[in-house]
């Protein structure tokens, strides 16, 4: 049986290994590609949409249980947003 998570901008649900995992690190969103991380994790689909879906809902502080505020036009989400960009490309080369 395969693990099932749910991706925090669509809240669909999908096998563990098509999303990423992300935790809050000094106030900050970080992607978990491993999925060793400590702390409380959120999972996400590697794909923009999912991530601005999940950043208009502010999805990420109440899965998180981020005690702080977390400001969606912060620098993480920029980080984050290029993160899904590089993977996407190196998915887009590896199948050529």
């Amino acid at each position: 049986m395969e693990a099932v998570r749910t991706c925090v901008g669509r809240r669909s649900r999908a096998p563990r290994p098509s999303l990423l995992r992300v935790v809050l690190r000094n106030s900050e969103i970080v992607a978990d590609p491993s999925a060793t991380l400590p702390g409380r994790g959120a999972w996400l689909h590697p794909v923009d949409e999912c991530l601005d879906l999940a950043l208009k809902r502010r999805a990420f502080g109440r899965a998180l249980r981020a005690e702080e505020s977390l400001d969606p036009t912060a620098p993480w989400a920029e980080s984050l947003r290029a993160y899904l960009r590089e993977q996407a490309e190196e998915a887009v080369t590896s199948h050529e």
